[in-house]
């Protein structure tokens, strides 16, 4: 497969513009939301991520086209004292599915992240996706707990 994994440069006007395209095609997947990206968000999402400290991107392009997108956010372990990335979007183009491009961007920010001397990686995803969550699991990740006594730690959000 003639697969090419990179780390995104924000400067660059061709890669803001396929870091761009494919959120919003996340955000159109059902998986996403399956709404598109307000014209405001598609505008300045890159701008956004270059002035976020530690924020990075990683593109997966086959034959020349870019196919998949991971945008992760660099934050603190406060119980490690140590940097952790978590990874906020993970997007792989539909008709590309099923071939290993998410594992190999994952490993892309793997390979960032112990390069930061990062103690851990961090995600998040729907309790229906279930290939998401399989290939996640394939790639190491479970679901977190501190003790099987309290169980298992849940993702919430308030809308602001």
């Amino acid at each position: 497969m003639d697969l090419t994994i990179l780390r995104a440069d924000y400067g660059s006007p061709v890669q803001a513009e396929q870091i761009a395209r494919l959120l919003d095609e996340y955000a159109r997947d059902p998986m996403g939301g399956g709404e598109p990206l307000p014209a405001q968000v598609r505008s300045t999402i890159v701008a956004a991520l270059a002035a976020t400290p530690g924020a990075f991107s990683i593109l997966a392009y086959r034959g020349g086209r870019a196919i998949g997108l991971v945008n992760a956010l660099q934050g603190l372990s406060s119980f490690k004292a140590m940097p952790l990335i978590n990874i906020h979007d993970v997007y792989v183009h539909a008709d590309h599915r099923g071939l290993g491009v998410a594992r190999k961007m994952l490993a892309e920010v793997e390979a960032v992240a112990r390069e930061r001397g990062c103690c851990k990686l961090t995600l998040e995803v729907l309790e229906g996706n279930r290939p998401a969550a399989e290939a996640y699991r394939a790639f190491g990740f479970d679901a977190y707990e501190l003790d099987p006594v309290h169980g298992k730690a849940l993702f919430w959000q308030k809308k602001l």
